[in-house]
């Protein structure tokens, strides 16, 4: 009977084993036709193409419109981009360590902010310095990338830049040794006076899990009774470092992460190995939009385990994982090889990348996703990131600020020349945490920006046109004329007004942008705290014991 059924199981088996190799078969037939298509066509275009062929820029393209149709975190860096992937990876790279721009309105590149203990800060460069030339090169016609790479080079190699300082009027030399420019992965971190720690992780680079565990235990001796762990804008990173920040606050041999793809041997789990540092005390951790992948690992790790509550906004989603592979000719492909798990069994992955007809995305609605449980039977779901157990969204950017502010527009420009002459004529500054721009300096600020006839398109000004349109079109506007008239009489666009209207908010962003031209990124961090609403929240809640806790078990239900 045994040798019956095993012989009717292998005959049952085999239209499925012979449906499978016929697939494997039409795949690697399919694969091969494409590559010798492929190579037909450049072979004919390199013999009779009416112009010569720039092989790496052909090719080249090609590769990115195949990686661009898979995902976007599949990329290929040829040899002469290979320090870009292992800057990104180590956060390290050979510089002189400062932030550049583009002026719009002087069509030059120039300083933005020296980074504290690097070259470019050790020489005296200042924000708003304009780059002349870089030894016999002149770069006064160049862009940002044109210049950044000249600024970049062989550590230890020494060049003379020339600037021209705007305050002054003249032009400066500085002779700069480039050296090795790692860039922190914590710009910064400290005690309040309430006890409670705040830790600011900006990227996962290498080693960065040492330098968590070395501020939090040095925080912890000070006295530390909560702590702020503030993951916003934070991309991601080495997978291998979260699990080692979450191993110092959750206990050995627990499995954090699974990784799961086409190759099975590939496959790994990744358990803590140490015994942690704390297990009780209580943690917040920050998140928004911009959270992604090892930001949600450790975040959603510390919330499958019931170890941290979780503020903020919804993360990014992406639950892929890469790996760096070597390419012939020192390039290296950023490969997407799995998906990841953490410890609840869910993948947080928004986006299904689809590859049929020239390949578009699929955002997974919540609808869709399924339900998973915390270690202490609190209901979380895959898909579409991590959800905060409390949301709170930050205050938003007024229109204006955003005109202001954001780099690459001519109107930014009034707001960095202010800055520039506020530093020169100030030689120094009150210390971060009290430091605030006085309302006579802001007065000229305002001024400054009437005169220079700054202007930017208010959002209520433009729906309100598109709304006219749409009422003209279904013949409604000659009933409400008078009222789209008053409308437009109350919305008209007045600058002094607006700037009255944000004067809290706009003084922030200056005063902000003036104490990191003395204080550097630290200083700049400590500031912005003062004002920051989801932090207020965070402490308020670590100063609440047993609200804290309530959240933890909100909502758990015994899992069967």
């Amino acid at each position: 009977m045994r040798i019956r059924l095993f012989q009717l199981a292998v005959l049952l088996m085999l239209p499925f084993m012979a449906a499978s190799a016929q697939e494997s078969k039409s795949h690697n037939f399919d694969v091969a036709k494409n590559m010798q298509v492929f190579n037909e066509i450049y072979s004919y275009l390199d013999l009779m193409y009416v112009d010569t062929l720039n092989a790496d820029e052909v090719v080249g393209t090609a590769i990115n419109s195949m990686l661009r149709s898979l995902d976007p975190y599949t990329v290929y860096y040829p040899e002469d981009k290979v320090n870009d992937l292992k800057t990104m990876i180590t956060g390290r790279y050979v510089g002189i360590g400062a932030v550049i721009r583009y002026n719009q309105k002087l069509k030059r590149v120039v300083i933005d902010e020296p980074y504290a203990g690097n070259p470019a800060a050790e020489v005296g460069l200042k924000k708003g310095d304009i780059i002349l030339s870089i030894d016999d090169s002149v770069m006064t016609d160049k862009d940002v990338s044109y210049v950044s790479s000249h600024l970049r080079g062989d550590a230890g190699t020494t060049f003379v830049l020339k600037v021209k300082r705007p305050s002054t009027g003249k032009n400066m030399e500085f002779r700069i040794t480039r050296r090795s420019v790692n860039m922190p992965s914590i710009p910064y971190y400290g005690l309040r006076p309430d006890s409670i720690g705040y830790l600011n992780l900006s990227s996962f680079t290498e080693d960065c899990s040492k330098d968590v565990r070395k501020a939090f235990i040095e925080m912890k001796k000070q006295g530390m009774k909560g702590l702020v762990l503030d993951l916003r804008g934070n991309g991601g990173g080495s997978l291998s470092e979260a699990v080692n920040i979450v191993n110092m606050f959750v206990p050995k041999d627990i499995t954090l992460v699974k990784t799961r793809g086409k190759l099975k041997r590939a496959n790994y789990d990744y358990k803590t190995t140490v015994e942690p540092i704390d297990t009780v005390m209580p943690v917040v951790v920050l998140v928004n939009g911009e959270s992604a992948s090892a930001s949600e690992i450790t975040s959603g790790s510390l919330q499958d385990l019931d170890r941290a509550v979780i503020m903020g906004t919804r993360t990014y989603g992406k639950g892929l994982v890469q790996l760096p592979v070597d390419i012939s000719y020192n390039g290296q492909l950023k490969l997407t090889t799995s998906k990841y798990y953490i410890p609840s069994g869910r993948c947080i992955q928004a986006i299904n990348y689809k590859h049929a007809r020239g390949g578009y995305t699929e955002h997974i609605p919540d609808s869709l996703t399924k339900v998973f449980y915390t270690a202490g039977g609190r209901e979380v779901r895959d898909g579409g990131g991590i959800k905060p157990d409390i949301e709170v969204r930050p205050d938003s950017l007024p229109n204006i600020a955003y005109y202001l502010t954001v780099s690459g527009l001519d109107s930014t420009e009034v707001l960095l020349d202010y800055e520039v002459d506020y530093i020169a004529s100030h030689p120094t500054i009150a210390k971060p945490s009290e430091f605030e721009l006085s309302d006579a300096d802001y007065e000229d600020f305002k001024q400054r920006v009437i005169k220079s006839g700054f202007t930017y398109d208010p959002e209520s000004e433009k729906l309100l046109k598109s709304l006219k349109k749409v009422v003209e079109f279904e013949g409604y506007y000659d009933d409400a004329k008078a009222e789209f008239e008053n409308l437009e009489k109350k919305l008209k666009h007045n600058i002094a007004k607006d700037l009255d209207y944000h004067k809290d908010v706009l003084k922030q962003i200056i005063s902000n942008d003036i104490i990191a031209a003395y204080y550097y990124q630290v200083g700049s961090m400590e500031n912005s705290l003062r004002y920051d609403k989801q932090m207020k929240e965070a402490c308020r809640l670590l100063n609440s014991p047993d609200e804290y806790k309530a959240v933890l078990v909100k909502g758990a239900v015994k899992k069967k």
